[in-house]
């Protein structure tokens, strides 16, 4: 960590492209205005910014990435009002500087009501803002890694959420702009934070295997460096050992042995020329017998963020696989630094179009026009495009084209062009015809078949396609060209899911009902509602909930609970001040606590207990406290009527914040509470504690969630049981 100017003034000296004087005055502006800051390490706040201008200064960017890297912090930290101080920057340091630092400044000046809706709008600003300028996403990164370095100094909670986030969107992110070294660091540091104990385990298997195999090492090294230089090769040779991260995803996620782990070690031969790439491979297969299906030629396919190598995994003579990586220094840079390498500041026309033209799938993922009263919609194709692997097909005239693994024809039609993927009738692979939902696998020549006279793409295709450029493409064409049948559908998913109620209904009613709900989630008619969901923009489920509120609202107007069941109550006279969730006695002004031993939540039937000094206590009806109370005649008169208000059951008017204890049960496994954690990362679930639990062949996880309602928490436990090992899952108390 740097600790002042000076240290970065030494990294920079031998670099003439950069302009030492601006570094310094952004430096000094910097200082300024954290004097007095300091970190929860008690390090003077500047020390991070400067160590953010080293990451980046390794990145080999210029002046004004170095700049924005010192500022970074200065509009969220300060005290000044926002707009002065970049207006400050943009008069001191030019407006790429202060368009850099409000790319990445945090967007705690934007208020939402649902944290959900917040993550992915500040998703859809960091992906625009890498659009129209790309060094806010290294600055970033490298604000990001210089934070998990110094992560040991925040909460246990404040840790795992960090880190949760690093893992999901930081490294994929740095990994599909190239940027090797930063990717790698972010996954491993994750790791310790998210699973400790299966950090240290595979740590430990490293140091072991390491040090028992590190003769070999040597001896294999050496022969490589005689045969290379038999051939007169110039060559720089290093070796590597697998990233934790890297043995651990294959470990766990895999259900691989370590022993099973072929490139656990790895040379790297760089040459100068892409010709001695080739060479130095025959070098090595004449050397060493070649592992079958383990070669790749990355230099002639090249993966989409520019990566290019050449790798084989061969066995040496002590039966230990290894793996060679061969380079040239060119591809070198750009495997460790990617887009950072290449980028369109420091190079020309043709290449600054060569960069458009790799962001291309950036845009992309923002063409979209559902907004966000779906924030899944975002998110679940930002998962897809940004951190799955790629497979590469080729069209019939050579040409590249990358896509996501499990990818079918139909996606490579629409990343060929709308007006394919429209038309398209069939497909061929390798010149025989397919179906058009098979897999595609790296390597095919893949040729679609198109025809003037189809009528459009099948509805059938949005359950089929990978892509979600091929599924917005497909919304869009229904959207425009079939509003007519996309409002008949609508009306018919309506219709179904309301006669599920068991209650007659007028049209007028229905009509009403629609209207009502098309107006709460922002759309201009009930046309328009039913319009979204014929066309798949919307669907009947993400509205259940609204949909029956309106049909009860409407249908029975003046319908009380039903409590025929319960028995007769103390209707209580005695008001308390606050809440709005639970409605005590038919009163929804009255201030209420949730019992701890039964944790109600929305949805559940209820039940009140009147406490001395201390409002009403809220059980689940048939919670055994509240059922051992109601039979006690000492406190029968104090447990009084209570149900949920519409605002608690209703999620747009609640924010979800009710605790849950939920148990999974599995078979051992070492990766179960990373499995557990991640699920609910992906449903956007807040954890507050979680605990593991073995015995023998058995596990148990235990953990205390936040959700909305009893459907919510219903979907949460059945995203769980999907998981691989887990038998059961179930509420607690």
């Amino acid at each position: 960590m740097l600790r002042n100017i000076d240290e970065l003034l030494a990294l920079i000296k031998d670099k003439s492209y950069l302009d030492a004087e601006k570094i310094v005055k952004a430096y000094n502006f910097a200082d300024q205005l954290h004097t007095g800051q300091l970190r929860r390490s008690g390090d003077p706040y500047i020390t991070h910014p400067l160590s953010v201008a080293e990451i980046v200064v390794e990145l080999q960017l210029d002046t004004d990435s170095i700049c924005a890297a010192l500022l970074h912090d200065t509009v969220e930290d300060c005290s000044d009002k926002m707009d002065n101080i970049l207006l400050k920057i943009k008069k001191e340091f030019g407006n790429d500087v202060a368009d850099i630092v409000d790319g990445i400044t945090k967007l705690v000046h934007i208020t939402f009501d649902d944290k959900e809706k917040e993550n992915v709008e500040n998703l859809r600003k960091m992906f625009l803002a890498m659009s129209k300028d790309l060094r806010v996403i290294f600055v970033k990164l490298a604000d990001r890694l210089h934070n998990m370095r110094t992560l040991d100094f925040k909460s246990e909670d404040k840790q795992r959420s960090i880190a949760l986030e690093t893992m999901h969107i930081y490294a994929p992110l740095a990994h599909r702009l190239g940027i090797q070294k930063i990717k790698q660091e972010l996954e491993n540091l994750s790791l310790k934070y998210l699973d400790p104990v299966g950090y240290e385990e595979v740590k430990n298997d490293i140091d072991r295997r390491y040090g028992e195999n590190i003769d070999f090492l040597n001896r294999a090294r050496l022969m490589v460096e005689e045969n290379l230089m038999a051939y007169n090769i110039k060559y720089h040779l290093e070796g590597r050992v697998k990233s934790i991260f890297s043995i651990y995803k294959k470990m766990f996620n895999q259900g691989k042995s370590f022993d099973e782990i072929y490139d656990f070690y790895a040379m790297r031969i760089i040459v100068d020329t892409e010709l001695e790439c080739y060479a130095a491979l025959g070098t090595i297969h004449e050397q060493f017998k070649s592992i079958p299906n383990r070669f790749k030629d990355y230099i002639s396919n090249p993966k989409p963020n520019m990566y290019r190598s050449l790798h084989t995994t061969v066995m040496g003579r002590e039966g230990i696989p290894f793996e060679v990586q061969i380079r040239t220094w060119d591809m070198h840079t750009v495997a460790e630094y990617g887009l950072a390498a290449h980028w369109k500041y420091k190079v020309g026309e043709q290449a600054r179009k060569d960069m458009d033209d790799k962001l291309y799938w950036i845009r992309t993922l923002l063409e979209s026009d559902r907004g966000l009263n779906d924030p899944d919609e975002l998110i679940g194709p930002l998962k897809v495009d940004l951190f799955e692997d790629e497979i590469f097909v080729f069209t019939p005239k050579g040409d590249v084209v990358n896509l996501p693994c499990d990818s079918t024809p139909i996606d490579f039609a629409y990343a060929i062009h709308s007006a394919v993927g429209n038309k398209m009738v069939g497909a061929k692979i390798n010149g025989n015809i397919v179906p058009i939902d098979c897999k595609l696998q790296t390597g095919q020549i893949v040729e679609v078949l198109t025809s003037t006279a189809s009528k459009g793409p099948s509805r059938d295709w949005l359950k089929i396609v990978r892509t979600s450029e091929a599924r917005n493409k497909i919304r869009q064409y229904y959207k425009k060209e079939k509003r007519s049948e996309n409002i008949t559908l609508g009306k018919m998913e309506i219709d179904r899911e309301i006669k599920r109620y068991g209650k007659a209904f007028s049209e007028a009613q229905k009509n009403e009902i629609v209207g009502n709900i098309a107006t709460r989630i922002g759309l201009n008619d009930a046309d328009d509602l039913y319009n979204n969901i014929g066309y798949g923009g919307l669907t009947v489920s993400k509205i259940s909930m609204k949909l029956r509120d309106e049909f009860e609202r409407v249908i029975n107007p003046d319908s009380t609970n039903d409590n025929s069941k319960k028995p007769q109550l103390q209707r209580s006279t005695k008001l308390y001040s606050d809440s709005q969730s639970v409605i005590i006695d038919n009163v929804d002004s009255c201030e209420v606590k949730y019992a701890k031993c039964c944790s109600p939540i929305p949805g559940d039937t209820i039940i009140g207990f009147i406490t001395k000094g201390h409002g009403v206590s809220v059980h689940k009806y048939d919670c055994p406290n509240a059922v051992a109370g109601m039979n006690d005649p000492e406190q029968a008169d104090r447990w009084i009527v209570a149900s949920w208000n519409e605002r608690a059951v209703s999620p747009e008017k609640h924010t979800g914040n009710y605790d849950a204890i939920i148990t999974v049960y599995a078979s051992f496994s070492k990766s179960l509470l990373a499995d557990v954690t991640l699920a609910l990362t992906d449903m956007n679930v807040s954890v507050s504690t979680i605990s593991v639990f073995r015995k023998a062949d058995a596990c148990t996880v235990e953990a205390s969630i936040k959700c909305s309602n009893i459907e919510h928490l219903r979907s949460i436990m059945a995203g769980l049981k999907r998981l691989k090992n887990v038998t059961d899952v179930v509420r607690g108390a």
